[in-house]
């Protein structure tokens, strides 16, 4: 017999064979156990209820180690409220009486002032000012001269007589004697930055647009490592306060960092030993 035969009649008999199993009642005959490796393909944006396009979870906003805690302190360091930004700070520097108008050119001039300048040098300019009545109409007839001689010493008082005609002729024709309303036309006048910009609209407009930064708070804030990384200018370490610091602190957190600076946290010797954050204070000498 041929081998073609052979196995034709081999498998014959294995189907007499199966079919003798179930008519016997013994069900099909066993498989082989081997199978057959099958590749899935799972689909990144379907299936198993996911639906394509839904935003990814948010992750953690990133929050200093231990900042509520030192913020508290810092206020408990305040309390007493006696620093000199309390006593002749920009808030204090301004006739209260005076019209809104008024009040607020006063405000943005004692800002202007008080770049690179204590706070006592400001005040006491700022009072000679107002003795001779300060008011747009009154700086715009007051000579260079006349102007530099009051407001001596404060720092840069040169370029400061300068930026402040140049500015108040603009307040003058351009707004009506009265200063602007938003950070950005703030910005644009000479001699006016930034952290000027954001304490004007905090002060004389009563709105909190930013976080405004000087050499107090751009100190302290790397020395308790408030930003991610150091940050090496004001400016910089606004934009880093404000993109974790909870928006309903950012008036508070100019005057309270200011006094802690002048009283606490110096620049150069800082009294650590005299401080409640010693212990959770990066920076600490201890």
């Amino acid at each position: 017999m041929c081998a073609a035969a052979a196995a034709g009649g081999g498998r014959a008999a294995a189907r007499r064979l199966g079919r003798a199993r179930v008519a016997a009642g013994a069900g099909p005959p066993r498989r082989s156990k081997r199978r057959k490796s099958i590749a899935i393909a799972y689909e990144s944006a379907q299936g198993d209820g996911a639906e394509q396009g839904a935003p990814e979870p948010q992750r953690p906003r990133w929050e200093p180690r231990d900042w509520r805690q030192q913020l508290e302190r810092i206020r408990e360091m305040r309390r007493s409220r006696d620093a000199p930004v309390d006593e002749m700070g920009v808030q204090k520097c301004y006739d209260s009486s005076a019209p809104p108008q008024v009040m607020r050119y006063q405000v943005l001039l004692s800002l202007m002032l008080s770049s690179q300048t204590k706070d006592q040098v400001t005040s006491a300019a700022m009072l000679r000012l107002r003795q001779h009545g300060l008011t747009v109409d009154s700086v715009l007839q007051m000579d260079d001269a006349r102007l530099g001689q009051i407001i001596y010493p404060v720092g840069f008082w040169r370029n400061k007589v300068k930026y402040i005609k140049q500015t108040t002729a603009i307040l003058k024709q351009k707004y009506g004697g009265d200063i602007p309303k938003t950070v950005e036309e703030l910005v644009q006048l000479p001699g006016v930055g930034p952290k000027m910009a954001h304490l004007a609209m905090n002060i004389a407009w009563d709105s909190v647009s930013g976080i405004a930064v000087d050499t107090h708070v751009h100190r302290i804030t790397n020395r308790l490592k408030w930003v991610k990384k150091e940050t090496r200018y004001p400016e910089e370490t606004r934009v880093a306060l404000e993109d974790w610091l909870p928006r309903d602190l950012w008036r508070e957190i100019n005057w309270l960092l200011v006094g802690f600076g002048q009283q606490t946290c110096l620049p150069v010797n800082p009294r650590c030993n005299e401080c409640l954050n010693q212990d959770i204070c990066p920076a600490a000498k201890r």
